[in-house]
């Protein structure tokens, strides 16, 4: 709770026009919302579930939060995509499917310096290694070319939504763990 500031900054000021910043909202709402995601933390792990939520990227010499990144739930279409999953190639249900998803921010101030892949890669190695995770993936707006880039810097296959629905998964990153098929 000592990096209320820190983050209402980062998130609300900072992030205001990026997608992870859509949400802008008070201090005081905030608070209540890194109360929550702080208290999360604990009942994920206490229920064995993966460590949902946002990580603060901070620079190792300062310690300042330049951004943020993190796991969620990912419930989305992704048969949909061509190549999402060759072995279910051809099936467009338009049946949802939970992935794990990647997600990242840096502040305008500090994008463009590898910050953004380099926590992405820490916790695709997490995710591999401690999670056993089959797959992560990660979205973004087929203008934001600088995420598409973060994303092929971290190896994922990006796929590109024929559809136009649903409008936030139009260009998806893919990373199968190195042992699946």
């Amino acid at each position: 709770m000592d990096d209320l500031d820190a983050v209402h900054q980062l998130l609300d000021v900072d992030l205001a026009t990026s997608p992870l910043g859509a949400d802008v909202i008070t201090r005081e709402q905030r608070r209540r919302w890194l109360q929550w995601s702080v208290l999360s933390y604990g009942q994920l792990a206490g229920l064995h579930q993966p460590p949902f939520g946002d990580r603060a990227i901070v620079l190792r010499h300062t310690d300042q939060l330049i951004g943020a990144c993190g796991f969620v739930p990912c419930l989305m279409p992704f048969g949909q995509l061509p190549g999402f999953d060759p072995a279910s190639e051809g099936e467009t249900d338009g049946l949802n499917t939970m992935e794990l998803g990647l997600f990242w921010a840096v502040s305008p101030a500090h994008q463009r310096q590898g910050y953004a892949s380099e926590a992405g890669r820490a916790l695709i190695d997490f995710a591999f290694a401690r999670l056993n995770a089959k797959r992560i993936v990660a979205d973004t707006a087929h203008g934001n070319l600088a995420s598409i880039a973060v994303m092929r810097k971290l190896g994922m296959r990006v796929l590109h939504n024929p559809l136009s629905e649903p409008p936030w998964m139009q260009v998806v990153g893919v990373l199968n763990h190195p042992t699946a098929p």
